[in-house]
């Protein structure tokens, strides 16, 4: 098929082209705005392949998005495009809105308007808020409880109004937590990793007992093919990787990781709304033929080698604006703690 991948060089997005061009022989449009976690890099790989191309421009840009849909007869799109950090979205609630709800919009409608056969929406767990016990289904209610989750599901919940009024081909994945490499180091996993090969304290919100299930990168690009490929339009599909972990073991198994002492954990003060425990019941897409195949010690170890023999990739970008956002998030905070 011919894909629009938007956000396609982030984190996921880059992994996802890279399956869909290389995995599965498809031709691949890349829509990036390029944003300050928006990397280049992360598919240098793929220049020069006939089968992908790459766009500079917002989900926002009504023309712009036009001309792409209809210039490269794109039969599917995939929505990868989202600001995506919680802490950012406290500190910035409107980019999140204007992003994940109006940008979708305007894909979504020119999307429509163009014939495209499918369009998914990647979307995440944290859309079914705190889930003191069990799992969630598909069909649990929506309780987003900061602005990040809450523009997601308002950008979801725009995305499946187009089936029930337009019978448009939509389908919306709620992934878990996700993580591998290139991930931006703002994310709690790169955070602490690359902080502890430089011996800097690593800063725990909270008591660190929050629980994540955490899924692999390669996992959750897999799902997401296989959804866009098989699953069924005005359908929700849960992604899960089956590791519930609380935030305190898995940085100290970083460190275990990385032969660094536990004494770089520094409890902080916790951010307001942090939601305590995300767990999703992943029972519907299993019945479509997915399972993850990633173990989470195995995941963990080679994402942690990774940013060990990739500092070249993670260095630049933990200065400038990263520099400010993490002196503005952080170190009141760790000052806090002594």
């Amino acid at each position: 098929m011919k894909i629009l991948v938007t956000g396609g060089a982030g984190f996921i997005g880059s992994h996802l082209v890279r399956r869909l061009v290389t995995g599965g022989g498809h031709e691949v449009v890349n829509l990036d705005a390029l944003k300050y976690s928006g990397n280049p890099a992360n598919l240098r790989d793929l220049e020069g392949d006939r089968r992908y191309r790459f766009v500079h421009g917002d989900i926002g840009d009504q023309p712009l998005v036009e001309r792409v849909l209809r210039e490269h007869r794109i039969e599917a799109v995939v929505n990868a495009a989202a600001e995506t950090h919680v802490d950012r979205s406290i500190m910035d609630p409107g980019t999140f809105a204007r992003t994940d709800v109006v940008g979708t919009g305007v894909l979504l409608e020119e999307s429509r308007r163009a014939g495209v056969s499918r369009f998914l929406q990647v979307s995440t767990d944290e859309v079914y808020g705190s889930v003191e016990t069990g799992s969630s289904t598909e069909e649990a209610p929506l309780v987003p409880r900061s602005p990040y989750s809450a523009s997601k599901a308002g950008g979801e919940l725009l995305v499946l109004s187009y089936w029930t009024t337009f019978g448009f081909p939509v389908m919306v994945t709620r992934g878990s937590n996700t993580y591998g490499p290139n991930q931006y180091p703002e994310k709690f996993i790169p955070l602490f990793v690359t902080n502890a090969i430089d011996d800097q304290a690593l800063p725990l919100y909270g008591d660190g007992r929050q629980c994540r299930d955490w899924l692999a990168v390669e996992d959750h690009c897999a799902a997401i093919d296989h959804v866009l490929l098989r699953g069924e339009p005005g359908q929700v599909y849960n992604i899960g990787g089956g590791n519930e972990r609380e935030n305190l073991v898995v940085a100290e198994r970083l460190l275990a990781c990385l032969g660094k002492p536990a004494q770089l954990i520094r409890f902080v003060r916790d951010r307001p709304g942090h939601d305590r425990r995300y767990a999703v019941d992943c029972t519907k897409l299993h019945a479509l033929g997915w399972r993850p195949s990633v173990s989470f010690e195995g995941g963990l170890n080679a994402t942690v080698e990774w940013y060990r023999t990739h500092e070249s990739w993670w260095r630049p970008i933990k200065s400038g604006e990263f520099r400010r956002y993490y002196e503005e998030q952080y170190r009141t905070r760790l000052n806090e703690a002594g």
